[in-house]
């Protein structure tokens, strides 16, 4: 019998290998035949990285941080009927403004996808005359309506939460500025209807460990468990060769989020194969998305991998917890309000 549960729905087609023999030193491992999607994906697009994913009626869907030939990032979406190999769409996602005219933003980047009650969100980051949040929804991913932009410039990494507490939608960011953020903490705001945003809170600092010393960001939706909201949250240091991405956990208070209960003082994931160390940005792990089973406590995490690929790691929510816990290393700036 598992020690925590998942408050999910069940994903008895969850994809999924055991963890390998003589795994040590995190409760992630990688899928052995990552990278599930490499380079020149589709015609026009160069390389899909940073993505998110979830299931729809029966199958999978995502949506896709397309690289261009021009340099250029746009959404697109695909479909899968494993989560493994998949189809993408040939067009850009089309969206539109509320009246159905198209509203195309001029680049989009790092998208997550996040079911709250009966719409699908996109989230992703955009120009708004400098970097900033945009938000679209759908209901049967044909037509992607943008909503208001959240927050002002510059910010970055935004994620739902999959449901509303208290009431409101929840949504985690990183506000940054207009270049390669040399700081950043995590926040989360509160919203009555996914247009106008307040309530704004500090969740977590950049982390005394090297592996997230000089910025953190927010990663896939936190999973709802009995311990608390799960986060996969990305944390970046800089070494003589450059910035490095590793992917970190914490859990959150489940009626205050702002509040973290445990931070791991490890990182959960660090570059170390060829896909995450060598690419169009080498040494990146960068979560966006997991799927998760609440039947057998599985989860697998969608990475972007060195800017090029998408990677896959596996692990147990019994396990995951347990590790933040016997790991967590918290300071008073994560375990209060986050009000002042």
């Amino acid at each position: 019998m598992s020690k925590y549960q998942m408050i999910a729905p069940a994903l008895p087609n969850i994809p999924w290998q055991e963890k390998p023999k003589g795994h040590i030193n995190s409760p992630l491992w990688r899928y052995t035949e990552n990278p599930v999607i490499g380079r020149n994906p589709l015609p026009g697009v160069a390389r899909i990285f940073n993505s998110a994913v979830m299931p729809y009626e029966g199958r999978f869907v995502g949506v896709f941080r397309g690289e261009e030939l021009t340099g250029v990032p746009h959404i697109y979406l695909g479909w899968s009927r494993d989560a493994l190999h998949w189809d993408f769409e040939p067009e850009r996602i089309p969206f539109t403004d509320e009246e159905g005219k198209p509203f195309m933003p001029i680049y989009a980047y790092d998208p997550r996808l996040v079911k709250v009650e009966d719409t699908y969100y996109i989230i992703w980051c955009q120009d708004f005359y400098g970097a900033a949040i945009g938000v679209a929804k759908t209901q049967d991913f044909k037509r992607f309506v943008r909503v208001e932009n959240p927050f002002l410039p510059f910010n970055r990494n935004a994620v739902l939460f999959p449901r509303k507490i208290n009431g409101n939608f929840v949504m985690l960011s990183r506000p940054s500025d207009s270049g390669h953020t040399p700081f950043g903490d995590i926040f989360v705001s509160e919203s009555p209807d996914m247009e106008f945003w307040g309530r704004h809170r500090h969740v977590m600092s950049r982390g005394n460990s090297f592996w997230e010393g000089l910025k953190i960001g927010g990663g896939a939706a936190p999973i709802e468990t009995s311990e608390g909201w799960l986060l996969f949250y990305h944390g970046v240091t800089q070494t003589c060769s450059g910035y490095v991405y590793s992917i970190g956990g914490a859990i959150l208070d489940i009626d205050h989020p702002s509040i973290v209960k445990y931070r791991c003082q490890n990182f959960l994931l660090t570059p170390q194969e060829w896909f995450e160390e060598r690419g169009f940005v080498p040494n990146v792990t960068f979560p966006c998305a997991t799927l998760h089973d609440s039947d057998t406590g599985r989860i697998a995490v969608y990475y972007g991998a060195a800017d090029s690929y998408v990677g896959l790691a596996f692990g147990c929510l019994d396990e995951i917890i347990d590790y933040i816990k016997a790991n967590s290393k918290t300071t008073s700036d994560d375990t209060d309000i986050g009000r002042r």
